[in-house]
């Protein structure tokens, strides 16, 4: 309906248009003003520049929006970068030895001792990469891999079972590259050398330690994992060890065993056939090793998934972290026992003890299990050292007690406490350990487990022996008593880790006169 506008209110707007054209104008004339004060050159570019912008927006407009990746490939990213980070934390268990071992041992041989635990993943890296991985993982029969070498050969990972067109069929079931592959296994197997590294502290010969670890890790520890992660004779049987209580911890105790024997105690450890305490020189960083290297058991153990599944991790890591923490109080309350005191080494063992049990079960069983194999470890680390000690294997750090004796309790905790298949998810349909005896199933499993055990250890004490008898025969692998009395760091590396501080000079810290009548036949 058309509305009649008063003459007033059309004045109004009248008025508001022609102020509005006006100002329009002004700014209009300013405009072409700054123009024209321009330089011929810019007034010509101004058409260009307009072009270019209409040109750009055009395109902005046309182009059609690029695709995304995939959920299989964001998928492959996110399981590579978890691998990738768990790699870092087990590499920095490294550290965490480091410091463990060399406040373990004392003053005079601290160099020695940051010198081995420094150079091993270095030689593990070269002896794994051009051995060790082929032997391990590489196609071959079910006692060794005969194919991969130097990380050579066929390989489209991170395709996955029957899509999986390599040398390495034995890992083919983690869907990541190869190089994180063989990343995270090369840090485990610097693992197992640095085990040898404590229990042999303070008179081996430097040089002997480094072939012995060459071989270790090129040789000895992959013959053995072929047996069991590398679909070998020992997987077959249903053998399963998830992170390695005998592929790692164990495989390095048989060695350290056995290198401690050859070598003999320490001189002053047993004198008038009593045995006489060595102290660590600095538990303060002993203790910060131990820490270390329980942050890095987060990468050992939830790593070993190979894929960033959250309900695998989480319940790994808690499964960990309860073991480790309920070894810790077992051993603490043992040790106060059984020994009179809480003894702080005792108390840090007992944490690696209790991480070291749960490695081969944490994704088999519940927390409420973990406990108790924790809890066992805990007790059985204290008695261990103490054995140990009364049969003279002097093992200065208790590398023995821990990854040997809880490497075993641990694999065979899985035949008595593990749910079976189908419980957890990430096994995968039909996989996984059969019940373990605690959990309603027989000893079937604990029998395998047993089995695997006792076939472990002794092709690893066979070779290790030969190794060492090896170079016992040709180097010589104990220094002089001359050079143990004053400390390896002087006598193998010419330096002092504590330069211009007083040292002990004489066995077990007593002054360099009171060893001085001991006899060569009773060390």
């Amino acid at each position: 309906m058309y509305q009649h506008k008063s003459p007033g209110k059309s004045r109004r707007l009248s008025t508001r248009n022609h102020a509005k054209t006006r100002q329009f104008n002004s700014k209009f004339q300013i405009f072409t003003q700054a123009i024209k004060q321009l330089s011929p050159s810019w007034q010509a570019c101004l058409p260009l520049a307009c072009l270019i912008v209409l040109g750009w927006g055009y395109v902005a407009v046309a182009q059609t929006p690029a695709a995304g990746p995939t959920t299989a490939e964001l998928k492959i990213a996110l399981d590579t970068l978890w691998v990738a980070i768990a790699a870092f934390l087990v590499f920095f268990m490294n550290a965490g030895f480091c410091m463990l071992e060399t406040g373990f041992c004392r003053q005079k041989n601290a160099v020695n001792v940051l010198a081995k635990n420094l150079i091993v993943f270095a030689l593990a890296t070269v002896a794994f990469w051009a051995i060790g991985f082929g032997l391990m993982f590489g196609n071959g029969n079910d006692f060794i891999g005969l194919s991969g070498f130097f990380l050579s050969g066929a390989d489209n990972s991170p395709a996955t079972a029957k899509d999986y067109q390599g040398v390495f069929e034995a890992i083919s079931w983690a869907g990541v590259p190869l190089a994180a592959k063989f990343l995270f296994q090369l840090v485990f197997a610097g693992t197992a050398a640095t085990i040898v590294s404590g229990a042999v502290a303070e008179r081996i010969k430097f040089v002997d330690f480094l072939i012995f670890s060459l071989l270790l890790v090129g040789i000895a520890y992959p013959i053995t994992g072929h047996w069991i992660w590398g679909t070998g004779w020992l997987a077959d049987m249903g053998f399963w060890d998830f992170a390695g209580s005998t592929v790692v911890h164990s495989v390095g105790g048989w060695a350290a065993l056995m290198g401690a024997a050859f070598l003999g105690p320490r001189i002053g450890k047993y004198q008038d056939k009593q045995l006489v305490a060595m102290p660590g020189h600095n538990m303060s960083i002993a203790t910060l090793g131990c820490l270390i290297l329980w942050l890095g058991w987060f990468g050992f153990n939830p790593g070993s998934v190979m894929a960033a599944d959250p309900s695998a991790i989480t319940h790994i890591a808690l499964t960990t972290n309860m073991a480790g923490a309920v070894g810790g109080i077992a051993a603490t309350i043992t040790a106060w026992l059984y020994l009179g005191k809480p003894d702080l080494s005792m108390i840090i063992n007992g944490i690696l003890a209790g991480l070291v049990g749960i490695t081969a079960s944490c994704a088999y069983v519940t927390i409420s299990s973990s406990f108790i194999i924790g809890l066992i470890a805990g007790v059985l680390v204290v008695f261990a050292v103490t054995f140990f000690d009364k049969l003279g294997i002097d093992d200065p750090v208790g590398a023995t007690s821990v990854h040997l004796v809880c490497g075993i309790w641990g694999t065979l905790a899985v035949g008595l406490w593990a749910v079976g298949p189908g419980v957890y998810s990430w096994y995968g349909a039909g996989l996984g350990p059969a019940k373990g005896l605690f959990a309603g199933g027989g000893l079937g499993q604990f029998g395998v487990q047993l089995l695997g055990v006792v076939s472990v250890g002794g092709m690893t004490v066979l070779l290790s022996t030969i190794f060492w008898l090896v170079l016992k025969a040709t180097l010589g692998i104990r220094v002089s008593r001359e050079e143990e009395l004053e400390g390896l760091d002087i006598g193998e590396h010419g330096m002092e880790a504590y330069s211009g501080f007083l040292k002990e000079a004489g066995a077990g810290g007593f002054p360099e006169g009171h060893s001085a009548g001991i006899k060569p036949d009773q060390y």
